[in-house]
């Protein structure tokens, strides 16, 4: 009975191990600025998408804000709150979701990005152009 219960014991521990291994950045964020916050949710076959969910000043000149700076003229109109802004991320394993794209609204670029599980609540999200040595990172804290 001893030995049932220390096996028991051990499969729990190397159970528990495995899945602190990935921790998931699915839920709401804000960034380091808490301009807004973000919701990241599979988009399909086993990758994650991020949309704009609020934004601290979601009003300019008593309208919603829209995505002016888009180099679509097309979207220039389409509200922020809303809008997907990182698509494409796969799980490339050690907590890490990489090839994936993020735009920035306030620039109208799109860049290379990657999101990294720091801890439950904390998360490193960087983009870059052409190597990820050299970009912008921001951590990111989890609202919901």
């Amino acid at each position: 009975m001893k030995k049932c219960l220390l096996s028991f014991v051990v499969l729990m521990l190397f159970a528990t191990g495995a899945w602190a291994q990935s921790l998931s950045p699915l839920g709401v964020w804000t960034n380091q600025d808490g301009k807004a916050e973000f919701e990241i949710y599979e988009c399909g076959n086993k990758k994650l998408c991020a949309k704009i969910v609020t934004l601290k000043e979601p009003n300019k000149n008593g309208k919603p804000k829209v995505d002016e700076n888009n180099p679509n003229k097309n979207q220039r109109t389409q509200p922020l709150r809303g809008l997907v802004f990182m698509k494409g991320f796969e799980y490339e394993g050690d907590n890490k979701w990489d090839d994936g794209t993020i735009y920035d609204p306030e620039s109208g670029k799109t860049y290379s990005s990657y999101m990294k599980m720091l801890s439950k609540d904390k998360m490193e999200v960087k983009g870059y152009i052409g190597i990820s040595l050299i970009g912008r990172t921001q951590t990111w804290t989890r609202v919901k």
